[in-house]
């Protein structure tokens, strides 16, 4: 059966670097207003609103002003987006929020982000340090004390040399050879092998460079 949606939901659409969201203003109570079937329903783009993700701002949590919680699109959760949590602080200021100077300390899932909405009107966010460590990744591509970098990886008949990194949430990176072209790949295709690739047991992003 299909899912019902809330007769009535007040909610703002969003994108950054094409990355487009539905943002809803959850700080009422401690917990998303949707289930993730509900998400998934609401991100479809034939019967729903259409967008890769809903996020909510709720209330903040562990000294961060507020808290973001991201239902991706099949229902998954992120731990963290740099282009959601981008158009989140947006959101904010478009509520009349104001922030610090225009940063806002935010609670996620993968800890305290703090993104900024500067003065010429662009939005860049503080990711952190970068995660290298297998175990932190996480990834079963090396010892959880070593890093990742150029393994080879079996994935759509083709050995791939990958890096792994997480910046709150795991990264898959592809390094082309020399003269490759990222014309010729086929990414809607390749893209969900290496996502639910058994190497990467909370799946992963992944990025052809």
């Amino acid at each position: 059966m299909p899912v019902r949606l809330p007769s009535r939901l007040s909610f703002h659409k969003y994108q950054g670097l094409g990355n487009d969201f539905i943002l809803v203003d959850n700080r009422h109570q401690p917990q998303p207003c949707l289930t993730p079937e509900e998400a998934v329903a609401l991100c479809n783009r034939r019967f729903g609103v259409g967008a890769d993700g809903v996020i909510f701002l709720l209330p903040g949590q562990e000294g961060a002003d507020f808290s973001m919680r991201l239902f991706n699109s099949d229902g998954s959760e992120a731990e963290m987006c740099g282009n959601g949590i981008r158009c989140l602080a947006r959101f904010l200021q478009d509520l009349g929020i104001p922030g610090q100077d225009g940063a806002y300390q935010i609670h996620t899932l993968a800890g305290r982000i703090v993104p900024q909405v500067r003065p010429d009107g662009l939005v860049t966010v503080d990711m952190g340090i970068p995660r290298l460590l297998a175990g932190q990744i996480p990834t079963t591509l090396a010892k959880p004390e070593e890093k990742v970098v150029r393994q080879p990886l079996q994935v759509g008949g083709r050995e791939w040399a990958v890096t792994a990194v997480s910046m709150g949430n795991p990264h898959c990176v592809v390094f082309l050879e020399e003269g490759g072209s990222l014309e010729e790949l086929d990414l809607a295709a390749v893209g969900p092998l290496f996502e639910h690739h058994p190497a990467f047991p909370e799946r992963t992003n992944t990025e052809f460079v």
